[in-house]
């Protein structure tokens, strides 16, 4: 492109934007020194590059970006400056912080996606922001998914109809961004493989500021260069790949040219690109956390400031006549106004939020001073809270729960006030930072009712894998936004034949081969369910689960959290799991899952009827969920519901597998026929045991229905095949804590659970590894020993 390809207006409007960035930039710094902000990180240097890509953007678009992107969504509209500020002092509240309301630290940016009924908006309407996520490379994946979805819109006719909201015919493109050193994580390099096998409208840019933190290039990229180590990637004679495009920093020309070009290659013919941008400065280094001085050496600080884009931008707008310096001046001056006013505006929106419940507290204290007999240690308390330099609503509540600790002895009016304001300030503060770890819309899957299976006389005995094929078969034919995808679900329906015939019905699009790359296939699922498809994505074993763990748990099971309800993507991913011999593929980690990946529900299945009906709940609802199907039930027999189709398995309600009086074993997946052939086998000795099924893991028995069941046996186990410690003693504190069973009991409780290491393989090394139906009778009948020796005296 040559200048006479730029008008002044254009030039100067964007001229006005980076200045204001970078005002914007500096502030950050100034507040996080002064003490009103908690930490700061800023796109300095990255100004002019950002400008081109937002240029480069249209209605519809997305950017899956990471923490330096302000000018991009500065640019597009999707974030004003106030809105900036207020991210950077946490300020929870959605009609400020609409973005991730304070959940995050500034320059995490997330389009409201959702109405306030958790229902889509009109995505092609809009600059979409995915929400940021601060784990390096952790933008990457969803980015694959974001971009595949455009692919799926364009090729499958059945989508126009519902496609509306989502897509202009498969034209949007998906633009990520990411650090020079950010690339030498795995994820980004899945990616790209990924992007590159699937032809999808993703546009990669690299910010090469020439560290990583500290580090510099040359011990962090092959050549130190991202785009010649990536230089096999690029497509010509030898088939499809990537194109690769480098362009500096500072080159406004350049770079507005670069990704017009990028840009259309994507829209219109779905061709992946990176580029590579070179020489981007640092003029504030890293973060706010520490100073660049300390590992620069004096040239190199020197190029931060030769080459700083916004110079260079400034230079190039004067040699060619677009503006005088006296009109750059009068810019740059006005800019820095700005930034200060909208610093103001949103600092001071925040401390007001904070002042009636800190006035009132204070006020209330006052009162208790006069009021209590330890007068003297409350005062103290007010006299802190009174200097507090910036009270933020911690320290209200963190003083006034201090001030009912002394007056533990007073029977006085204003501990009755102090009471309550501590109630309400919880209940205020919990809807500020603990909402929407779900989704509360309508659609809900806690909100689903329950239908169960009916069987008939003349109802079928097929192996599981039939029913569950008959099942996806059903929700493939009836809803065209579900597809699965994943490693080998195509050609033989996957390793245990659920899915058999399904593609050569339904077309590779509808049930899609991947290459082994789990991160990339959770990737593709969370984007394609980010953009109003229903994507069930498959990871082969649940072993592998730890590949895309990150990804779980960073993007996925807090994406609906960390935008207050903004954004969702109800993928469901299945696996299988549980009984089997072998290291890598018979493992349980039920205790990893639970305690990493809180916001995706967890689903356990004893059998494949039981899985049926749970995918069928959570395609007809809006949640992330993982369904564990059991490894060793495929081809044991079941019989088939007459209304298969129709079941719906409730999230949280367990089910009395087997009613009994004297003992109750709580438990779930494979580990439900362990113990029931146990039960069947206590029960000729005289033994009744109660037998539930948890079903889900997330939730938990959200209606207490086991503290019923041990209010009448007096006795629990609880039995699960993960490593002790595990969900045995998660089932456990949900039963004895939170449903204050321990009330009931009458025994210890037992837990049962698997050995402290990973199952051996062979029969024997199930057998000794994980729980066994001996396990299971041993505890039982020691229990009924201590209860009645003689009747059940001692075995060994």
């Amino acid at each position: 492109m040559t200048v006479q390809h730029f008008s002044r207006e254009d030039v100067l409007k964007d001229y006005r934007l980076v200045a204001l960035s970078r005002q914007c930039s500096l502030l950050v710094r100034k507040e996080v020194f002064s003490g009103r902000a908690k930490f700061g990180i800023y796109g300095d240097g990255k100004e002019l590059c950002q400008l081109a890509l937002a240029n480069a953007m249209q209605p519809g678009d997305f950017i899956s970006g990471y923490y330096r992107d302000q000018t991009i969504v500065a640019a597009v509209g999707d974030m004003t400056w106030r809105e900036y500020f207020s991210q950077l002092y946490g300020h929870p509240d959605i009609t400020f912080e609409p973005h991730t309301g304070g959940r995050t630290m500034n320059n995490h940016h997330a389009t409201r996606w959702l109405d306030e009924n958790g229902k889509w908006l009109d995505q092609t309407k809009m600059y979409n922001s995915v929400a940021g996520v601060s784990s390096t490379a952790g933008q990457m994946p969803r980015a694959v998914g974001i971009a595949y979805a455009s692919k799926l819109y364009r090729s499958i006719p059945e989508l126009k109809d519902i496609s509306q909201n989502f897509t202009r015919n498969g034209n949007e493109v998906c633009f990520a961004t990411i650090g020079d050193a950010s690339t030498s994580e795995g994820m980004f390099l899945e990616c790209i493989n990924a992007a590159g096998v699937l032809q999808i409208p993703l546009v990669m840019s690299v910010w090469d500021d020439g560290y990583g933190i500290s580090v510099p290039s040359q011990y962090q990229t092959t050549k130190s260069s991202i785009s010649k180590a990536l230089a096999g990637y690029q497509t010509n004679e030898d088939g499809a790949g990537l194109e690769i495009f480098t362009v500096k920093a500072w080159d406004y020309a350049g770079l507005i040219e670069t990704y017009q070009k990028a840009a259309h290659l994507a829209r219109e013919f779905h061709i992946p690109s990176l580029i590579h941008v070179e020489e981007v400065t640092q003029q504030q280094g890293h973060s706010a956390s520490g100073s660049h001085e300390r590992y620069k050496s004096p040239e190199r600080l020197q190029f931060e400031i030769d080459l700083d884009c916004n110079l260079k931008f400034r230079e190039w707008i004067l040699e060619n006549d677009f503006a005088t310096e006296e009109e750059l001046k009068a810019i740059d001056e006005e800019s820095a106004k700005t930034a200060r006013s909208c610093q103001k505006e949103a600092w001071t929106a925040y401390t007001d939020s904070i002042k009636p419940q800190y006035q009132n507290a204070l006020s209330l204290i006052q009162q208790a001073i006069e009021e209590s007999s330890n007068g003297e240690e409350i005062a103290k308390i007010y006299e802190s809270l009174s200097k507090a330099y910036y009270p933020i609503h911690s320290d209200s509540v963190r003083a006034v729960r201090r001030v009912l600790h002394a007056m533990r002895f007073d029977s006085v009016p204003s501990k009755k006030a102090l009471q309550v304001w501590v109630k309400e300030a919880v209940d205020s503060n919990f809807k500020r930072f603990t909402t929407h770890q779900y989704s509360v819309s309508d659609e809900s899957p806690l909100k689903v009712e329950a239908v169960e299976p009916i069987y008939t006389e003349d109802s079928a005995s097929l192996d599981g894998r039939e029913i569950l094929n008959r099942n996806f078969d059903h929700l493939l034919s009836n809803d065209p936004r579900i597809f699965i995808l994943g490693e080998d679900v195509g050609k033989i329906g996957d390793v245990n034949q659920t899915l058999s015939g399904l593609q050569d019905k339904f077309g590779e699009e509808r049930v899609t081969d991947t290459g082994i790359r789990e991160m990339t296939i959770v990737g593709q699922g969370i984007g394609a369910a980010m953009r109003g498809l229903r994507p069930i994505i498959e990871i082969q074993y649940l072993d592998y689960i730890f590949y895309p763990f990150a990804t779980l748990a960073d993007d996925l099971a807090c994406l609906h959290y960390r935008t207050v309800g903004g954004q969702k993507a109800p993928l469901v991913i299945r696996t299988r799991g549980h009984r089997l011999e072998g290291i890598w593929h018979s493992g349980s980690p039920m205790a990893v899952l639970l305690n990493g990946l809180r916001g995706i529900h967890l689903c356990v299945p004893r059998n494949m009827t039981q899985a049926a009906g749970m995918y069928n709940t959570l395609l007809n609802s809006d949640d992330p969920a993982i369904v564990i199907e059991c490894l060793n039930g495929y081809r044991l027999k079941e019989r088939l519901p007459d209304n298969l189709y129709d079941t719906r398995v409730p999230l949280g309600v367990p089910e009395v597998i087997k009613e009994g009086t004297d003992v109750t074993i709580v438990t779930y997946g494979s580990m439900c026929r362990i113990v029931m052939e146990a039960a069947v086998q206590l029960e000729n000795i005289g033994i009744s045991v109660e037998v539930i099924d948890i079903q889900t893991l997330l939730p938990f028995d959200i209606s207490h229905k086991i503290v019923e069941s041990i209010r009448k046996t007096n006795r629990v186990i609880f039995a699960d095949e993960d490593m002790p410690g595990g969900a045995s003693a998660y089932m456990m504190q949900e039963v004895l804590d939170n449903q204050n069973a321990y009330r009931w009991l009458d025994s210890k409780p037992v837990c049962i659970a698997a050995q402290p290491h990973r199952p051996a393989y062979s029969s024997d090394g199930d057998y000794f590894s994980k729980p066994n139906v001996e396990n299971v009778f041993d505890a039982a009948y020691a229990i009924m020993h201590e209860v009645n020796p003689e009747l059940f005296p001692e075995i060994y």
